[in-house]
Protein backbone atom coordinates (compact mmCIF):
# COMPACT_ATOMS: atom_id res chain seq x y z
CA UNK A 1 0.00 0.00 0.00
CA UNK A 2 1.36 3.41 -0.99
CA UNK A 3 2.72 5.55 1.82
CA UNK A 4 0.92 8.90 1.41
CA UNK A 5 3.55 10.84 3.33
CA UNK A 6 6.27 9.96 0.86
CA UNK A 7 8.36 11.70 -1.77
CA UNK A 8 11.00 11.00 -4.39
CA UNK A 9 13.29 13.82 -5.48
CA UNK A 10 14.31 13.20 -9.09
CA UNK A 11 17.66 14.62 -10.29
CA UNK A 12 17.29 18.31 -11.09
CA UNK A 13 18.04 19.05 -14.74
CA UNK A 14 21.15 21.10 -15.45
CA UNK A 15 19.94 24.08 -17.53
CA UNK A 16 23.25 25.94 -17.46
CA UNK A 17 25.11 26.75 -20.63
CA UNK A 18 28.13 24.93 -19.20
CA UNK A 19 27.42 21.17 -19.28
CA UNK A 20 30.10 20.66 -16.63
CA UNK A 21 27.70 22.23 -14.13
CA UNK A 22 25.96 18.85 -13.87
CA UNK A 23 27.87 18.33 -10.63
CA UNK A 24 26.06 21.38 -9.24
CA UNK A 25 22.51 20.29 -10.18
CA UNK A 26 23.22 16.79 -8.85
CA UNK A 27 24.60 18.32 -5.66
CA UNK A 28 21.52 20.49 -5.14
CA UNK A 29 19.29 17.44 -5.61
CA UNK A 30 21.25 15.42 -3.04
CA UNK A 31 21.24 18.30 -0.55
CA UNK A 32 17.43 18.53 -0.75
CA UNK A 33 17.11 14.75 -0.34
CA UNK A 34 19.38 14.86 2.72
CA UNK A 35 17.41 17.78 4.19
CA UNK A 36 14.05 16.04 3.80
CA UNK A 37 15.35 12.79 5.33
CA UNK A 38 15.71 14.63 8.63
CA UNK A 39 11.91 14.75 8.96
CA UNK A 40 10.65 11.82 10.98
CA UNK A 41 7.61 10.03 9.51
CA UNK A 42 8.23 11.43 6.01
CA UNK A 43 9.42 8.70 3.68
CA UNK A 44 12.09 10.10 1.36
CA UNK A 45 13.51 7.90 -1.40
CA UNK A 46 17.30 7.75 -1.20
CA UNK A 47 19.68 9.02 -3.84
CA UNK A 48 20.49 5.70 -5.52
CA UNK A 49 16.87 4.93 -6.42
CA UNK A 50 15.99 8.53 -7.34
CA UNK A 51 18.99 8.86 -9.63
CA UNK A 52 18.08 5.61 -11.40
CA UNK A 53 15.70 7.76 -13.48
CA UNK A 54 18.26 10.41 -14.41
CA UNK A 55 17.98 11.38 -18.05
CA UNK A 56 15.00 9.07 -18.65
CA UNK A 57 11.65 10.23 -19.97
CA UNK A 58 9.26 8.06 -17.94
CA UNK A 59 5.64 8.61 -16.98
CA UNK A 60 5.87 9.99 -13.44
CA UNK A 61 2.86 7.93 -12.39
CA UNK A 62 4.85 4.81 -13.23
CA UNK A 63 7.87 6.16 -11.35
CA UNK A 64 5.64 6.79 -8.32
CA UNK A 65 4.30 3.26 -8.49
CA UNK A 66 7.78 1.74 -8.81
CA UNK A 67 9.12 3.74 -5.86
CA UNK A 68 5.86 3.50 -3.89
CA UNK A 69 5.54 7.25 -3.25
CA UNK A 70 2.67 9.71 -3.41
CA UNK A 71 4.72 12.71 -4.54
CA UNK A 72 7.57 13.40 -6.91
CA UNK A 73 9.66 16.56 -6.88
CA UNK A 74 11.28 17.50 -10.16
CA UNK A 75 13.03 20.66 -11.19
CA UNK A 76 15.92 22.36 -12.90
CA UNK A 77 18.98 24.36 -11.96
CA UNK A 78 20.58 27.16 -13.95
CA UNK A 79 23.88 28.42 -12.60
CA UNK A 80 25.35 31.58 -14.10
CA UNK A 81 28.45 32.98 -12.46
CA UNK A 82 27.37 34.08 -8.97
CA UNK A 83 23.62 33.54 -9.43
CA UNK A 84 21.49 30.42 -9.37
CA UNK A 85 17.92 29.92 -10.58
CA UNK A 86 16.03 26.86 -9.38
CA UNK A 87 12.59 25.76 -10.50
CA UNK A 88 10.78 23.09 -8.54
CA UNK A 89 7.39 21.41 -8.87
CA UNK A 90 5.51 18.71 -6.99
CA UNK A 91 3.52 16.04 -8.81
CA UNK A 92 0.81 13.83 -7.35
CA UNK A 93 1.78 10.39 -8.68
CA UNK A 94 -1.77 9.02 -8.48
CA UNK A 95 -3.30 11.67 -10.71
CA UNK A 96 -0.15 12.80 -12.49
CA UNK A 97 -1.07 16.41 -11.71
CA UNK A 98 1.19 19.28 -10.62
CA UNK A 99 -0.08 20.70 -7.36
CA UNK A 100 2.75 23.10 -6.50
CA UNK A 101 5.50 24.93 -8.38
CA UNK A 102 7.84 27.78 -7.64
CA UNK A 103 10.83 29.61 -9.12
CA UNK A 104 13.77 30.71 -7.01
CA UNK A 105 16.35 33.24 -8.20
CA UNK A 106 19.11 34.02 -5.72
CA UNK A 107 22.73 34.97 -5.27
CA UNK A 108 24.97 31.93 -4.96
CA UNK A 109 26.07 33.28 -1.57
CA UNK A 110 22.60 32.41 -0.27
CA UNK A 111 22.74 28.79 -1.48
CA UNK A 112 22.33 27.17 1.96
CA UNK A 113 19.49 29.53 2.88
CA UNK A 114 17.88 28.77 -0.48
CA UNK A 115 18.17 25.00 0.01
CA UNK A 116 16.58 25.37 3.45
CA UNK A 117 13.76 27.49 2.05
CA UNK A 118 13.03 25.01 -0.76
CA UNK A 119 13.15 21.98 1.55
CA UNK A 120 10.80 23.57 4.09
CA UNK A 121 8.32 24.62 1.40
CA UNK A 122 8.35 21.13 -0.11
CA UNK A 123 7.85 19.47 3.28
CA UNK A 124 4.94 21.79 4.07
CA UNK A 125 3.23 21.11 0.74
CA UNK A 126 3.56 17.34 1.15
CA UNK A 127 2.15 17.62 4.67
CA UNK A 128 -0.70 19.86 3.48
CA UNK A 129 -1.72 17.29 0.89
CA UNK A 130 -0.98 13.93 2.47
CA UNK A 131 -1.09 14.06 6.25
CA UNK A 132 0.62 15.21 9.40
CA UNK A 133 4.26 15.05 10.46
CA UNK A 134 6.30 17.51 12.49
CA UNK A 135 8.70 19.79 10.58
CA UNK A 136 11.77 21.35 12.15
CA UNK A 137 12.36 25.10 11.92
CA UNK A 138 15.41 24.50 9.73
CA UNK A 139 16.51 21.53 7.62
CA UNK A 140 19.73 22.81 6.04
CA UNK A 141 22.62 24.27 8.01
CA UNK A 142 25.40 26.36 6.57
CA UNK A 143 28.48 24.13 6.42
CA UNK A 144 31.00 26.59 4.96
CA UNK A 145 31.35 30.33 4.48
CA UNK A 146 33.16 29.81 1.18
CA UNK A 147 31.13 29.27 -1.99
CA UNK A 148 34.33 28.20 -3.75
CA UNK A 149 34.84 25.50 -1.12
CA UNK A 150 31.22 24.39 -1.47
CA UNK A 151 31.48 24.06 -5.26
CA UNK A 152 34.73 22.10 -4.95
CA UNK A 153 33.04 19.82 -2.41
CA UNK A 154 30.17 19.16 -4.85
CA UNK A 155 32.67 18.31 -7.58
CA UNK A 156 34.37 15.90 -5.20
CA UNK A 157 31.05 14.33 -4.24
CA UNK A 158 30.14 13.97 -7.92
CA UNK A 159 33.34 11.97 -8.50
CA UNK A 160 33.16 9.98 -5.26
CA UNK A 161 29.71 8.62 -6.11
CA UNK A 162 31.15 6.80 -9.12
CA UNK A 163 32.85 4.49 -6.58
CA UNK A 164 35.90 3.53 -8.61
CA UNK A 165 39.53 3.77 -7.41
CA UNK A 166 40.15 6.49 -10.00
CA UNK A 167 37.06 8.52 -9.09
CA UNK A 168 37.85 8.32 -5.37
CA UNK A 169 41.33 9.69 -6.06
CA UNK A 170 39.84 12.55 -8.09
CA UNK A 171 37.35 13.20 -5.28
CA UNK A 172 40.16 13.47 -2.72
CA UNK A 173 41.84 16.06 -4.92
CA UNK A 174 38.68 18.19 -4.97
CA UNK A 175 38.12 17.76 -1.23
CA UNK A 176 41.71 18.85 -0.57
CA UNK A 177 41.10 21.98 -2.66
CA UNK A 178 37.86 22.63 -0.75
CA UNK A 179 39.84 22.44 2.49
CA UNK A 180 42.39 24.88 1.08
CA UNK A 181 39.52 27.30 0.43
CA UNK A 182 38.08 26.74 3.93
CA UNK A 183 40.26 25.13 6.60
CA UNK A 184 37.17 24.62 8.79
CA UNK A 185 35.10 22.67 6.25
CA UNK A 186 34.27 19.59 8.35
CA UNK A 187 32.24 17.80 5.64
CA UNK A 188 35.26 17.83 3.31
CA UNK A 189 37.47 16.22 5.98
CA UNK A 190 34.83 13.56 6.68
CA UNK A 191 34.51 12.89 2.94
CA UNK A 192 38.28 12.44 2.65
CA UNK A 193 38.15 10.06 5.59
CA UNK A 194 35.65 7.86 3.74
CA UNK A 195 37.59 7.92 0.46
CA UNK A 196 40.94 7.05 2.06
CA UNK A 197 39.29 4.35 4.15
CA UNK A 198 37.76 2.72 1.07
CA UNK A 199 40.98 2.91 -0.96
CA UNK A 200 42.91 1.32 1.89
CA UNK A 201 40.31 -1.37 2.62
CA UNK A 202 39.92 -2.28 -1.04
CA UNK A 203 43.69 -2.58 -1.45
CA UNK A 204 44.10 0.24 -3.96
CA UNK A 205 46.69 2.01 -1.84
CA UNK A 206 49.02 0.81 0.94
CA UNK A 207 46.78 -0.03 3.88
CA UNK A 208 48.81 1.68 6.62
CA UNK A 209 49.22 4.82 4.53
CA UNK A 210 45.50 5.01 3.71
CA UNK A 211 44.40 4.47 7.31
CA UNK A 212 46.88 7.06 8.57
CA UNK A 213 45.50 9.63 6.11
CA UNK A 214 41.93 8.70 7.04
CA UNK A 215 42.67 9.15 10.75
CA UNK A 216 44.39 12.47 10.08
CA UNK A 217 41.29 13.82 8.35
CA UNK A 218 39.07 12.49 11.12
CA UNK A 219 41.08 14.21 13.85
CA UNK A 220 40.72 17.54 12.04
CA UNK A 221 37.01 17.03 11.32
CA UNK A 222 36.06 16.21 14.90
CA UNK A 223 37.71 19.38 16.15
CA UNK A 224 35.36 21.38 13.89
CA UNK A 225 31.97 19.64 14.01
CA UNK A 226 30.77 16.58 15.92
CA UNK A 227 27.07 17.22 15.28
CA UNK A 228 27.12 15.84 11.74
CA UNK A 229 26.09 12.18 11.32
CA UNK A 230 29.47 11.60 9.71
CA UNK A 231 31.07 11.96 13.15
CA UNK A 232 29.56 8.91 14.89
CA UNK A 233 29.60 7.07 11.56
CA UNK A 234 33.37 7.50 11.48
CA UNK A 235 33.66 5.20 14.51
CA UNK A 236 31.49 2.46 13.03
CA UNK A 237 34.00 1.13 10.54
CA UNK A 238 36.77 0.92 13.12
CA UNK A 239 34.70 -0.64 15.91
CA UNK A 240 32.84 -3.06 13.62
CA UNK A 241 35.28 -4.19 10.94
CA UNK A 242 38.51 -3.37 12.70
CA UNK A 243 37.78 -4.46 16.29
CA UNK A 244 34.62 -6.62 16.10
CA UNK A 245 33.42 -4.63 19.10
CA UNK A 246 29.70 -5.01 18.47
CA UNK A 247 28.42 -3.23 21.58
CA UNK A 248 30.46 -0.15 20.79
CA UNK A 249 29.34 -0.34 17.15
CA UNK A 250 25.71 -0.41 18.26
CA UNK A 251 26.19 2.75 20.34
CA UNK A 252 27.81 4.61 17.45
CA UNK A 253 25.09 3.62 14.96
CA UNK A 254 22.40 4.72 17.43
CA UNK A 255 24.10 8.11 17.53
CA UNK A 256 24.00 8.32 13.73
CA UNK A 257 20.30 7.49 13.61
CA UNK A 258 19.57 9.92 16.46
CA UNK A 259 20.85 12.71 14.22
CA UNK A 260 19.06 11.37 11.14
CA UNK A 261 16.69 8.40 11.59
CA UNK A 262 16.69 7.78 7.82
CA UNK A 263 20.45 7.87 7.31
CA UNK A 264 21.08 5.18 4.68
CA UNK A 265 24.59 4.26 5.84
CA UNK A 266 23.37 4.09 9.45
CA UNK A 267 20.45 1.82 8.57
CA UNK A 268 22.71 -0.46 6.54
CA UNK A 269 25.26 -0.63 9.35
CA UNK A 270 22.55 -1.58 11.87
CA UNK A 271 21.24 -4.33 9.58
CA UNK A 272 24.77 -5.70 9.14
CA UNK A 273 25.49 -5.56 12.87
CA UNK A 274 22.35 -7.50 13.79
CA UNK A 275 22.98 -10.00 11.00
CA UNK A 276 26.47 -10.77 12.30
CA UNK A 277 25.00 -11.46 15.75
CA UNK A 278 22.15 -13.60 14.47
CA UNK A 279 19.45 -11.11 15.51
CA UNK A 280 17.55 -11.71 12.29
CA UNK A 281 14.23 -10.15 13.33
CA UNK A 282 15.98 -6.90 14.16
CA UNK A 283 18.18 -7.13 11.05
CA UNK A 284 15.12 -7.51 8.82
CA UNK A 285 13.46 -4.52 10.49
CA UNK A 286 16.32 -2.27 9.37
CA UNK A 287 16.89 -4.01 6.05
CA UNK A 288 13.24 -3.56 5.11
CA UNK A 289 13.36 0.10 6.10
CA UNK A 290 16.51 0.43 4.02
CA UNK A 291 14.79 -1.15 1.04
CA UNK A 292 11.70 1.01 1.51
CA UNK A 293 13.81 4.16 1.29
CA UNK A 294 16.06 2.90 -1.50
CA UNK A 295 14.17 0.17 -3.40
CA UNK A 296 16.28 0.19 -6.56
CA UNK A 297 19.61 -0.24 -4.78
CA UNK A 298 21.35 -3.52 -5.66
CA UNK A 299 23.35 -3.23 -2.44
CA UNK A 300 20.19 -3.03 -0.31
CA UNK A 301 18.68 -6.03 -2.08
CA UNK A 302 21.92 -7.90 -1.39
CA UNK A 303 21.71 -6.93 2.30
CA UNK A 304 18.22 -8.37 2.77
CA UNK A 305 19.02 -11.43 0.63
CA UNK A 306 22.01 -12.14 2.88
CA UNK A 307 19.79 -12.20 5.97
CA UNK A 308 17.45 -14.75 4.42
CA UNK A 309 20.46 -16.77 3.29
CA UNK A 310 21.70 -16.99 6.88
CA UNK A 311 18.17 -17.97 7.93
CA UNK A 312 18.51 -20.80 5.37
CA UNK A 313 15.51 -19.50 3.47
CA UNK A 314 17.37 -19.90 0.19
CA UNK A 315 14.38 -19.49 -2.13
CA UNK A 316 13.47 -16.13 -0.59
CA UNK A 317 17.12 -15.05 -0.67
CA UNK A 318 17.35 -16.07 -4.33
CA UNK A 319 14.38 -13.91 -5.29
CA UNK A 320 16.01 -10.83 -3.77
CA UNK A 321 19.47 -11.56 -5.11
CA UNK A 322 18.20 -12.03 -8.66
CA UNK A 323 16.81 -8.49 -8.51
CA UNK A 324 20.14 -7.22 -7.19
CA UNK A 325 22.06 -8.87 -10.02
CA UNK A 326 19.54 -7.48 -12.50
CA UNK A 327 20.07 -3.93 -11.21
CA UNK A 328 23.86 -4.21 -11.04
CA UNK A 329 25.55 -7.05 -12.90
CA UNK A 330 28.95 -5.84 -11.70
CA UNK A 331 28.19 -6.16 -7.99
CA UNK A 332 30.48 -9.08 -7.13
CA UNK A 333 28.96 -9.59 -3.69
CA UNK A 334 25.55 -10.17 -5.26
CA UNK A 335 26.94 -12.50 -7.92
CA UNK A 336 28.72 -14.55 -5.27
CA UNK A 337 25.62 -14.85 -3.06
CA UNK A 338 23.61 -15.79 -6.14
CA UNK A 339 25.94 -18.75 -6.66
CA UNK A 340 25.74 -19.83 -3.00
CA UNK A 341 21.93 -19.85 -3.06
CA UNK A 342 21.96 -21.99 -6.20
CA UNK A 343 24.46 -24.37 -4.59
CA UNK A 344 22.19 -24.97 -1.61
CA UNK A 345 19.15 -25.36 -3.87
CA UNK A 346 21.13 -27.74 -6.13
CA UNK A 347 20.15 -25.87 -9.31
CA UNK A 348 22.95 -27.20 -11.51
CA UNK A 349 22.07 -25.60 -14.84
CA UNK A 350 21.22 -22.21 -13.38
CA UNK A 351 24.36 -22.38 -11.27
CA UNK A 352 26.52 -23.08 -14.33
CA UNK A 353 25.02 -20.06 -16.11
CA UNK A 354 25.60 -17.83 -13.08
CA UNK A 355 29.15 -18.94 -12.29
CA UNK A 356 30.73 -18.88 -15.73
CA UNK A 357 31.74 -15.21 -15.54
CA UNK A 358 32.97 -15.37 -11.93
CA UNK A 359 36.68 -14.80 -11.26
CA UNK A 360 36.62 -17.77 -8.91
CA UNK A 361 34.47 -20.04 -11.06
CA UNK A 362 36.72 -23.06 -10.37
CA UNK A 363 36.35 -22.73 -6.59
CA UNK A 364 32.61 -22.19 -6.86
CA UNK A 365 32.35 -25.28 -9.05
CA UNK A 366 34.33 -27.32 -6.53
CA UNK A 367 32.10 -26.06 -3.70
CA UNK A 368 29.02 -27.12 -5.66
CA UNK A 369 30.47 -30.62 -6.07
CA UNK A 370 31.36 -30.84 -2.36
CA UNK A 371 27.85 -29.86 -1.24
CA UNK A 372 25.81 -31.72 -3.84
CA UNK A 373 27.96 -34.49 -5.35
CA UNK A 374 29.65 -36.10 -2.38
CA UNK A 375 33.26 -35.00 -2.87
CA UNK A 376 34.90 -35.32 0.55
CA UNK A 377 38.67 -35.33 -0.12
CA UNK A 378 40.94 -32.53 -1.33
CA UNK A 379 44.49 -33.33 -2.55
CA UNK A 380 47.13 -32.78 0.12
CA UNK A 381 49.23 -30.44 -2.04
CA UNK A 382 46.13 -28.31 -2.64
CA UNK A 383 45.39 -28.03 1.09
CA UNK A 384 48.98 -27.04 1.86
CA UNK A 385 48.85 -24.38 -0.84
CA UNK A 386 45.59 -22.98 0.52
CA UNK A 387 46.56 -22.96 4.19
CA UNK A 388 50.10 -21.63 3.75
CA UNK A 389 49.00 -18.61 1.76
CA UNK A 390 47.70 -15.46 3.41
CA UNK A 391 46.27 -14.29 0.12
CA UNK A 392 42.70 -15.11 -0.85
CA UNK A 393 41.67 -15.41 -4.48
CA UNK A 394 38.73 -13.15 -3.69
CA UNK A 395 37.94 -10.51 -1.09
CA UNK A 396 34.30 -11.62 -1.12
CA UNK A 397 34.41 -14.87 0.82
CA UNK A 398 36.88 -17.54 1.96
CA UNK A 399 35.75 -20.17 -0.57
CA UNK A 400 38.67 -22.44 0.33
CA UNK A 401 37.58 -22.43 3.95
CA UNK A 402 34.01 -23.26 2.93
CA UNK A 403 35.21 -26.18 0.84
CA UNK A 404 37.42 -27.62 3.59
CA UNK A 405 34.65 -27.22 6.21
CA UNK A 406 32.39 -29.55 4.21
CA UNK A 407 34.91 -32.31 3.50
CA UNK A 408 36.92 -34.69 5.69
CA UNK A 409 39.32 -31.85 6.53
CA UNK A 410 37.26 -30.15 9.22
CA UNK A 411 40.14 -29.86 11.69
CA UNK A 412 42.20 -28.02 9.10
CA UNK A 413 39.18 -25.86 8.29
CA UNK A 414 38.67 -25.03 11.97
CA UNK A 415 42.28 -23.90 12.36
CA UNK A 416 41.99 -21.80 9.20
CA UNK A 417 38.78 -20.20 10.55
CA UNK A 418 40.53 -19.44 13.84
CA UNK A 419 43.39 -17.81 11.94
CA UNK A 420 40.94 -15.61 10.00
CA UNK A 421 39.09 -14.60 13.17
CA UNK A 422 42.36 -13.71 14.89
CA UNK A 423 43.10 -11.51 11.89
CA UNK A 424 39.59 -9.96 12.14
CA UNK A 425 38.93 -10.64 8.46
CA UNK A 426 35.77 -8.92 7.32
CA UNK A 427 34.90 -11.79 4.99
CA UNK A 428 34.05 -14.07 7.90
CA UNK A 429 32.45 -11.61 10.35
CA UNK A 430 29.19 -13.55 9.85
CA UNK A 431 30.83 -16.91 10.56
CA UNK A 432 28.41 -17.75 13.42
CA UNK A 433 25.49 -17.95 11.00
CA UNK A 434 27.20 -19.11 7.81
CA UNK A 435 25.52 -22.38 6.64
CA UNK A 436 28.75 -23.45 4.97
CA UNK A 437 30.49 -23.45 8.36
CA UNK A 438 27.70 -25.33 10.14
CA UNK A 439 29.72 -28.55 10.38
CA UNK A 440 32.48 -26.83 12.33
CA UNK A 441 30.13 -26.09 15.22
CA UNK A 442 30.58 -29.66 16.50
CA UNK A 443 34.08 -28.62 17.57
CA UNK A 444 33.89 -27.80 21.28
CA UNK A 445 36.18 -24.81 20.77
CA UNK A 446 33.89 -23.17 18.20
CA UNK A 447 32.06 -21.12 20.83
CA UNK A 448 35.35 -19.70 22.13
CA UNK A 449 36.55 -18.35 18.78
CA UNK A 450 35.10 -14.91 19.46
CA UNK A 451 32.81 -13.66 22.21
CA UNK A 452 30.31 -11.05 21.05
CA UNK A 453 29.70 -8.34 23.65
CA UNK A 454 26.24 -7.51 22.29
CA UNK A 455 23.14 -9.33 23.47
CA UNK A 456 19.40 -8.94 22.86
CA UNK A 457 18.92 -7.36 26.29
CA UNK A 458 21.30 -4.55 25.25
CA UNK A 459 18.98 -3.43 22.45
CA UNK A 460 16.55 -0.55 22.70
CA UNK A 461 12.92 -1.07 21.59
CA UNK A 462 13.00 -0.95 17.79
CA UNK A 463 9.63 0.64 17.13
CA UNK A 464 8.24 3.38 19.30
CA UNK A 465 4.99 5.23 18.75
CA UNK A 466 5.78 8.76 19.67
CA UNK A 467 4.16 12.11 19.13
CA UNK A 468 6.16 15.14 20.15
CA UNK A 469 4.98 17.28 23.02
CA UNK A 470 4.06 20.00 20.56
CA UNK A 471 1.46 17.74 18.95
CA UNK A 472 -0.10 16.18 22.05
CA UNK A 473 -3.71 17.36 22.31
CA UNK A 474 -6.05 16.44 25.16
CA UNK A 475 -9.78 15.90 24.59
CA UNK A 476 -10.85 19.20 26.13
CA UNK A 477 -8.16 21.03 24.20
CA UNK A 478 -9.29 19.37 20.96
CA UNK A 479 -12.84 20.64 21.42
CA UNK A 480 -11.61 24.11 22.28
CA UNK A 481 -9.42 24.31 19.16
CA UNK A 482 -12.16 22.85 16.98
CA UNK A 483 -14.62 25.57 18.03
CA UNK A 484 -11.96 28.24 17.63
CA UNK A 485 -10.95 27.09 14.15
CA UNK A 486 -14.45 26.56 12.75
CA UNK A 487 -15.57 29.90 14.16
CA UNK A 488 -12.58 31.62 12.55
CA UNK A 489 -13.36 30.04 9.18
CA UNK A 490 -17.04 30.98 9.41
CA UNK A 491 -16.38 34.63 10.29
CA UNK A 492 -13.21 35.41 8.32
CA UNK A 493 -13.43 33.03 5.34
CA UNK A 494 -9.60 32.68 5.12
CA UNK A 495 -10.01 29.91 2.54
CA UNK A 496 -10.87 32.55 -0.10
CA UNK A 497 -7.19 33.55 -0.02
CA UNK A 498 -5.61 31.35 -2.70
CA UNK A 499 -2.20 31.84 -1.08
CA UNK A 500 -3.31 30.65 2.36
CA UNK A 501 -0.78 28.21 3.83
CA UNK A 502 -0.65 26.20 7.03
CA UNK A 503 2.02 28.53 8.40
CA UNK A 504 -0.03 31.65 7.61
CA UNK A 505 -3.16 30.20 9.20
CA UNK A 506 -1.21 29.01 12.25
CA UNK A 507 0.15 32.54 12.69
CA UNK A 508 -3.34 34.05 12.35
CA UNK A 509 -4.85 31.85 15.05
CA UNK A 510 -1.69 31.87 17.20
CA UNK A 511 -0.84 28.17 17.07
CA UNK A 512 2.33 26.26 16.19
CA UNK A 513 2.11 24.87 12.60
CA UNK A 514 3.02 21.36 13.76
CA UNK A 515 0.20 21.39 16.29
CA UNK A 516 -2.31 22.84 13.82
CA UNK A 517 -1.39 20.18 11.24
CA UNK A 518 -1.76 17.39 13.78
CA UNK A 519 -5.07 18.83 15.00
CA UNK A 520 -6.64 19.05 11.52
CA UNK A 521 -5.50 15.55 10.57
CA UNK A 522 -6.58 13.92 13.84
CA UNK A 523 -9.83 15.77 14.58
CA UNK A 524 -11.11 16.37 11.07
CA UNK A 525 -9.69 13.17 9.64
CA UNK A 526 -8.43 15.00 6.55
CA UNK A 527 -5.26 16.82 5.57
CA UNK A 528 -4.88 20.61 5.46
CA UNK A 529 -5.56 21.06 1.73
CA UNK A 530 -8.65 18.85 1.86
CA UNK A 531 -9.86 20.94 4.80
CA UNK A 532 -9.43 24.14 2.77
CA UNK A 533 -10.83 22.70 -0.46
CA UNK A 534 -13.93 21.47 1.34
CA UNK A 535 -14.77 25.07 2.27
CA UNK A 536 -13.75 26.35 -1.17
CA UNK A 537 -15.97 23.83 -2.92
CA UNK A 538 -19.00 24.78 -0.81
CA UNK A 539 -18.35 28.44 -1.60
CA UNK A 540 -18.07 27.65 -5.32
CA UNK A 541 -21.39 25.82 -5.25
CA UNK A 542 -23.10 28.75 -3.56
CA UNK A 543 -21.96 31.31 -6.13
CA UNK A 544 -22.12 29.06 -9.20
CA UNK A 545 -25.91 28.82 -8.86
CA UNK A 546 -26.37 32.52 -8.13
CA UNK A 547 -27.67 34.36 -11.25
CA UNK A 548 -25.71 37.36 -10.06
CA UNK A 549 -22.50 35.63 -11.21
CA UNK A 550 -23.70 34.20 -14.53
CA UNK A 551 -21.28 36.44 -16.42
CA UNK A 552 -18.26 34.76 -14.76
CA UNK A 553 -16.80 31.52 -16.14
CA UNK A 554 -16.69 28.37 -14.07
CA UNK A 555 -12.92 28.67 -13.76
CA UNK A 556 -13.26 32.30 -12.71
CA UNK A 557 -15.71 31.27 -9.99
CA UNK A 558 -13.26 28.58 -8.85
CA UNK A 559 -10.51 31.19 -8.51
CA UNK A 560 -12.92 33.48 -6.63
CA UNK A 561 -13.53 30.57 -4.24
CA UNK A 562 -9.85 30.29 -3.34
CA UNK A 563 -8.67 27.58 -5.76
CA UNK A 564 -5.41 28.58 -7.43
CA UNK A 565 -5.14 25.80 -10.01
CA UNK A 566 -7.52 24.58 -12.69
CA UNK A 567 -6.27 20.99 -12.40
CA UNK A 568 -6.57 20.97 -8.58
CA UNK A 569 -10.12 22.36 -8.80
CA UNK A 570 -11.27 19.89 -11.46
CA UNK A 571 -9.61 16.90 -9.77
CA UNK A 572 -11.02 17.71 -6.33
CA UNK A 573 -14.50 18.47 -7.71
CA UNK A 574 -14.73 15.20 -9.64
CA UNK A 575 -13.36 13.24 -6.68
CA UNK A 576 -15.99 14.76 -4.38
CA UNK A 577 -19.02 15.02 -6.67
CA UNK A 578 -18.27 12.19 -9.16
CA UNK A 579 -18.88 14.56 -12.05
CA UNK A 580 -17.26 17.57 -13.72
CA UNK A 581 -17.97 21.16 -12.54
CA UNK A 582 -19.76 22.10 -15.80
CA UNK A 583 -21.95 18.98 -15.71
CA UNK A 584 -22.82 19.66 -12.07
CA UNK A 585 -23.78 23.28 -12.75
CA UNK A 586 -25.88 22.26 -15.75
CA UNK A 587 -27.69 19.51 -13.82
CA UNK A 588 -28.38 21.82 -10.85
CA UNK A 589 -29.81 24.59 -13.07
CA UNK A 590 -31.97 22.11 -14.95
Amino acid sequence: MKNNKSIAVLPFVNMSNDLENEYFSDGITEEIINALTKIEHLKVIARTSSFAFKGKNIDLRKVGKQLNVSTILEGSVRKDKNRVRITAQLIDTKEGTHYWSKNFDKELLDIFKLQDEISLLIANEVRNNFGHFDIQDHLVNKTTNSIDAYELFLKGRFSQLQWTPESLTIAINYYDKAIEADKNYAKAYYANLQCYGLLATWGFMPYEEGIELAIGNFLKAKEIDTKLPEYPLSFVGKSYWGEWNFNSTYSHIKNVLAINPNHIDGLEAMAELFTANGFFKQALFYANKLLELDPLSANNLYTIAHIYYFKKEYEVALNYIRKAVNYSQDLELANHLHCLCLIWLNRKQEFNDAVKNQKTADLHQLLFSVINEGISEIPKYQIEQWTNSDKEDTQLAPLKLFILANTNHKEIAFNLLKKYIDQKRGQIINYRNEPLLEKLKSNSKFITLHQSNLSIKDLDPLVKTKIGSKTTIEKAEKEKFKIKLLDYFEKNKPYLNSQLSLNILADEIDLHPNKLSFFINEIMGINFNEFLNKYRLEHFKSIALNPKFNHITILGLAYDSGFNSKSVFNTYFKKTESTTPSQWVKSQKN
